[in-house]
């Protein structure tokens, strides 16, 4: 009896303390431990609704598979194979619009969910341009207080929201996701992102220095959601993306919290391979869907050249990664998910992963590239 007593006590306090522990960031970083791809179970989101009117792939009737991959000297592997032992769940080749390869691994299969992570970041930069094109935000060059005014009294009236794009905001965030009490952390477990926003602090004169730091595109998220006013960025992306790029599934985005929440715009698009891959064939075609200019192409262009003004570096854009510059460009996020995009080729590469494994992503694709 006594035994049963002590056992459910312990029960009880283990209970309490991950009930504790899940409302807390460092909690929820104890509990949950580093990131996953299946993130998108423990957080708070927004739906984001399957298209009445569906655009599929073709297959083509004509598909080149890649080549075998040498490992080292004396050693090769099928692409299969390679894909496999690199922790890739997803792999999907579109050139033409067409299917030339697609493959999942580990218990995946075209319906999986995958966490997006920093690919979000590149989907934010698309909202940005759909509210440039309505006139919603006025420009780029805009100081990003106009939207957020608290942040006058923290000394970001010279942050310009092209700074933000462009990873030269000069903002202090430690963007390391294995610390508990680092930003990154505390903006991916925490349960109010306005509030840590309003926190913030600068580092470094703006428009001098590239630093990758997601808390440039949270910020970034919140301007967009300032100017959209009454409607949330789910909402947004709905109305001027998901829906009319015909997308196959259900999907979410991820938020801080249930009531009143914000949108993780750093990360955590919770979505399928050849969904995201649609996002990829937009930007290929410029902005244009089927006809129809979801994104100007004006915006597209800038968003995808090399710029290296006001600080920014010949390998990163407006919230997209440049292999090649002027040639191609992908949309990244943390343990290995692109999509890769290559326009003169017409093609389109989706890679999602439990992680990169030790394979050189950047290479394989601007390999596969020249190979199609």
């Amino acid at each position: 009896m006594i035994k049963q007593v002590k056992a459910l006590s312990i029960g009880f306090l283990l209970t309490t303390l991950l009930l504790l522990f899940n409302g807390c960031q460092f909690g929820r970083f104890v509990f949950y431990n580093f990131a996953n791809i299946t993130d998108y179970k423990i957080f708070a989101s927004r739906p984001l609704k399957s298209a009445e009117t569906k655009f599929i792939f073709n297959k083509s009737l004509n598909a080149k598979s890649p080549k075998a991959l040498t490992v080292d000297k004396n050693k090769s592997v099928t692409f299969d194979k390679y894909l496999e032992q690199n922790n890739t769940v997803a792999f999907l080749i579109i050139k033409n619009d067409s299917i030339q390869y697609e493959k999942y691994f580990k218990g995946y299969d075209e319906q999986s969910i995958v966490a997006s992570f920093s690919m979000a970041k590149s989907v934010t930069s698309m909202l940005i341009g759909c509210a440039l094109d309505e006139h919603l935000i006025q420009s780029v060059e805009e100081p990003i207080t106009n939207y957020i005014p608290e942040l006058k009294a923290r000394g970001f009236e010279k942050v310009k929201i092209k700074h933000l794009l462009q990873m030269t905001s000069g903002i202090k965030f430690n963007e390391s996701y294995i610390n508990p009490f680092g930003d990154a952390a505390s903006f991916y477990y925490g349960l109010n992102l306005r509030k840590a926003i309003s926190k913030m602090k600068m580092e470094s004169e703006p428009g001098k220095k590239f630093e990758y730091k997601s808390g440039n595109t949270q910020v970034l998220g919140l301007v967009l959601e300032r100017a959209l006013k009454n409607k949330s960025v789910s909402n947004y992306l709905q109305e001027k993306l998901w829906s009319p790029l015909g997308m196959e599934y259900d999907a979410t985005w991820s938020i801080d919290q249930k009531k009143n929440g914000l949108e993780k715009t750093f990360c955590c698009i919770n979505a399928r391979a050849r969904d995201f891959a649609k996002l990829g064939r937009l930007y290929k075609n410029k902005g244009n869907w089927n006809g129809e200019q979801l994104v100007s192409k004006a915006w597209v262009e800038e968003s995808t050249k090399l710029d290296t003004s006001e600080g920014a570096v010949d390998y990163y854009r407006y919230q997209w990664w440049i292999p090649t510059p002027n040639q191609d460009f992908m949309a990244e996020g943390h343990l290995g998910q692109f999509i890769y995009v290559n326009p003169a080729k017409d093609l389109i590469i989706v890679r999602l992963g439990k992680s990169e494994g030790r394979a050189r992503w950047w290479q394989i694709f601007t390999s596969l590239a020249k190979s199609y």
